[in-house]
């Protein structure tokens, strides 16, 4: 998938070292709930080789070079779980809320995807801001798990249905 500046596409075992180096960094690992701190070029290589079957991850590219991931795990009943990080250097120039648009566009209206559905951990203030860029609603409080910090940490949720006008072009199709 092509943006405005990104180009969206599967992710692949070479993106492994640049996947620790970016996500490894302690403010981006300690704000998401799946990636350990220290992050290993290893373990990155386990994690892009045993993404699961309903998992619709892509890797983020900013004019060649891997900046981050955006995707989304869809349940049977057409509920899909939003994530995506940023590298460090990238922050603030508006990529994750363009690279979740186009993950989410697509997840709408190729996937019949129902509903989005996000948390963010309570102090990531940039998560806040793209998710209600995204058009996100607060649906409550909840607890997430951070695989670096190793523990529960306090989040709010958050939702995004499906907009009427793609439910009657997918009815029509």
């Amino acid at each position: 998938m092509k943006t405005a500046r990104l180009t969206l596409r599967t992710v692949i075992h070479g993106d492994a070292a640049r996947i620790a180096a970016l996500a490894g960094d302690w403010d981006v690992a300690s704000m998401t709930g799946r990636i350990p701190y220290p992050y290993s070029e290893g373990e990155a290589h386990h994690w892009v080789d045993g993404l699961a079957e309903k998992e619709e991850v892509f890797g983020i590219d900013l004019d060649g070079a891997l900046i981050g991931i955006c995707g989304f795990m869809l349940d049977d009943d057409g509920d899909a779980e939003l994530g995506y990080w940023i590298g460090k250097p990238y922050w603030g120039k508006g990529y994750a809320t363009e690279a979740a648009r186009a993950v989410m566009t697509y997840g709408f209206s190729k996937l019949g995807v129902r509903r989005f559905i996000c948390k963010h951990l309570i102090g990531n203030d940039a998560s806040a801001r793209v998710i209600h860029k995204l058009g996100f609603k607060p649906t409550g409080t909840s607890t997430g798990w951070c695989e670096a910090r190793q523990c529960d940490l306090p989040a709010l949720t958050y939702e995004r249905r499906r907009p009427w006008t793609m439910a009657i072009r997918a009815i029509a199709s």
